[in-house]
């Protein structure tokens, strides 16, 4: 018993508050483990959707996103630059010139056939 009363005295007043008497270090701990959670949730969705060419400084890539209410957009990334497009219906109104002809084939392939015009 000497012993276990000598230890304490040898300990100091730190020795009778315990392990648990910060309040804030359980804090710390659970934001450490949301930190890696977050980490984890994001590492996952960039693999999910195959979004780690974003990254990749020599990939191009073309996203087409259309909303629940039919709004269209269209997110292309070429290099390093990103660009967001919103497709309405004004931007193909006006007058153009015909440029050729596409033709759908009986396997699903597309051949387009310009005009003569459209070679000058």
């Amino acid at each position: 018993m000497r012993y276990i009363k000598k230890r304490r005295r040898a300990l100091g007043p730190e020795a009778d508050r315990g392990l648990a008497s910060d309040p804030m270090e359980g804090v710390a701990n659970l934001f450490d483990i949301g930190l890696v959670f977050i980490v984890g949730l994001i590492v996952t969705l960039f693999s999910t959707y195959r979004l780690h060419d974003l990254f990749n400084a020599e990939s191009e890539m073309t996203i087409l996103k259309k909303s629940k209410n039919g709004e269209m957009e269209i997110i292309t990334k070429t290099r390093k630059k990103v660009e967001a497009l919103k497709v309405t219906r004004t931007m193909g109104k006006g007058e153009g010139h015909r440029m050729g002809v596409a033709y759908r084939m009986e396997d699903g392939s597309m051949v387009y056939v310009p005009d003569d015009s459209a070679l000058k």
